[in-house]
């Protein structure tokens, strides 16, 4: 026998009362229309949006009409004096921050998430901490664990594999979960959700399960994470057939070039899989979601990782309904981690061709023998053992914190990153007059005006440093790392897990085509005779003005001569006076 249950789940009784949900409304319903659980921490979730230094009577947001993939304007906002820094202070930071507002007033419109990060992300700025890393993962608001940890405190929860009373309820929680999910993706009739550990293992899913064959491809671009890489391996041993899509010197790829390529390997007598990655982590390539529905026009299954695209831009699955798509709940926003999801159509989960059963996901096991019977529900047939139920509730919650803060964002990184960009661009080292910095990735081609509008890129920038010579040669990923280590900024040096998008942006295409089995990363850097990698800056939402501020000062004590060559001495212990 398997270890499933067939009871029906029963409301909590006092589960209405305590968030305030509309049991009436079904999985289309904006998640932004139920309030987070209330407890008695729920006042510090309230104070993130309602700060004393608000003056002005402040609308409510969002308005109960509200969804978060909604493209309209939301309603006009009270002009609010930005809070970091003073611009009373006559220093440099902010007599810059001022020269912001000028060249970027609409900067002004984001003020809701600058009260944010004076309360949710406070801890940014007690511990000194500059936080640019948000690809990896985003920061937690401080009142979703409060309110989380409050809820664990009060609520009795079991194993949902049960038909006890904490078992329905996690049951309940899970349910609930699933509906705000695929509301905040604006999901039609048709989807489910598989909870999963991350993006990964949604990806690993479908690759294991896909029915690859020897009449059939795998399509992807080389502008792809790892975990998109890694499905060709089962491909492959299927002996479908796997082909890439070119990317161009800053990521991505060329719209014609990839309809082409699909074009090519038009599926035939069987199914094709088509993944697409959504916004690249080392590129900051946005590709357009048209190409989704080209691709199931020839014929494709659809798979879209919008593990880096859903943190700050807006998806609906009802305008681009793809076959599947993966995400991780950390990075959208920041808790709680080990949770992932598969958002996912009915009918493609359908011809999925799982390898193996385990607990949870059958209903019959033959022991001895060879006859199972899968689960009758199709989400439990793929969710292996036992879910992060007890973490589950705090993802609805996230959901619904995100939903109210997500119209903001793109406006406010796009002034950042248009002015980080700049910034950094104009930088020249003192002794010779040459650039600073390379910035490799995507640059985006214009800049956003007004809250509700979307990017046409990320918020990502992946650079190197270039040292004073004539030649302008990198310098080491690793000294600006501990150089930033030792400014207490958090950012990121490395290929990201993204070996196509590195090898493009860094321009060593070749030498990755004469890898052979069995090579190392130092024997790759061996070959190319550098450290390969790139720095990688990205924001998010808690980012503000004075993150990006100290990033320009950082980069800028690099273009300094002697304040370079002492950090180099201290990194590499060499006598002082010694040349870098």
């Amino acid at each position: 026998m398997g270890n499933k249950h067939s009871s029906s789940v029963v409301p909590h009784p006092s589960r209405e009362q305590r968030i305030g949900v509309n049991t009436n409304d079904g999985h289309s319903a904006p998640v932004s229309h139920i309030s987070l659980r209330c407890h008695k921490s729920q006042a510090s979730l309230m104070k993130s949006i309602s700060s004393d230094t608000i003056s002005s009577e402040k609308p409510v947001w969002p308005p109960r009409n509200y969804h978060p993939n909604d493209t309209r304007l939301p309603p006009l906002l009270t002009t609010y004096t930005p809070l970091t820094p003073s611009i009373s202070r006559q220093d440099a930071e902010a007599r810059a921050y001022s020269a912001f507002l000028k060249s970027f007033p609409e900067y002004q419109s984001t003020w809701i998430l600058d009260t944010l990060r004076r309360t949710d992300f406070a801890r940014l700025d007690r511990t000194g901490e500059t936080y640019v890393d948000y690809m990896g993962g985003a920061q937690h608001p401080e009142s979703l664990v409060r309110v989380h940890s409050a809820f664990l405190t009060e609520t009795v929860m079991g194993n949902t594999h049960s038909v006890s009373n904490s078992s329905k309820l996690s049951s309940q929680y899970a349910d609930e979960a699933r509906v705000a999910v695929l509301s905040f993706f604006r999901a039609p009739p048709g989807y489910t959700v598989i909870f999963t550990a991350n993006a990964t293992a949604a990806l690993k899913l479908i690759g294991e399960a896909y029915p690859f064959t020897t009449n059939n491809s795998y399509i992807l671009g080389a502008d792809s994470h790892n975990s998109v890489h890694g499905i060709r391996e089962y491909a492959s041993r299927r002996g479908a057939e796997v082909h890439y899509i070119p990317s161009t010197s800053t990521g991505g790829f060329v719209l014609s070039t990839a309809k082409d390529i699909l074009r090519q390997h038009k599926p035939q007598n069987a199914s094709s899989l088509f993944a697409l990655t959504g916004l690249s982590n080392i590129s900051n390539a946005k590709t357009p979601l048209s190409i989704i529905e080209f691709a199931s026009s020839l014929g494709y299954h659809t798979l879209l990782d919008a593990a880096a695209l859903a943190p700050s831009s807006v998806i609906s699955l009802s305008d681009t309904p793809v076959d599947a798509m993966v995400v991780s709940f950390y990075k959208m926003f920041g808790y709680p981690t080990g949770v992932g999801a598969l958002i996912v159509k009915e009918s493609f989960l359908q011809i999925l061709e799982r390898p193996w059963f385990a607990g949870g996901t059958v209903d019959v096991v033959q022991v001895p023998g060879s006859i199972f019977t899968r689960g009758s529900n199709l989400h439990e047939r793929f969710e292996d053992g036992t879910i992060n139920f007890m973490t589950l509730p705090a993802v609805t919650d996230g959901l619904r914190f995100l939903s109210a803060y997500l119209p903001f964002l793109p406006l406010r990184l796009s002034c950042l990153t248009h002015y980080l960009v700049a910034s950094l661009s104009r930088l020249r080292h003192d002794s010779a007059g040459t650039p600073v910095v390379k910035i490799l990735s995507r640059l985006p081609s214009r800049q956003l005006k007004s809250v509700g509008e979307q990017a046409d890129s990320g918020s990502t920038i992946s650079l190197i440093f270039l040292s004073a010579s004539p030649s302008g040669e990198m310098i080491s990923n690793s000294f600006i790392e501990h150089v930033a280590v030792s400014r207490n900024i958090s950012l990121r040096t490395g290929c990201m897990c993204n070996p196509g998008g590195a090898a493009t942006l860094l321009g060593i295409q070749d030498q990755m085509e004469r890898l052979y089995p069995g090579v190392t990363l130092k024997d790759f850097e061996r070959v190319v005779g550098r450290e390969l990698g790139v720095v990688r800056i990205s924001l998010g939402l808690a980012s503000n003005f004075q993150d990006v501020w100290k990033i320009v000062m950082f980069a800028s004590s690099l273009a300094d001569s002697r304040t370079r060559q002492a950090l180099w001495d201290t990194w590499t212990n060499v006598p002082i006076g010694q040349a870098m």
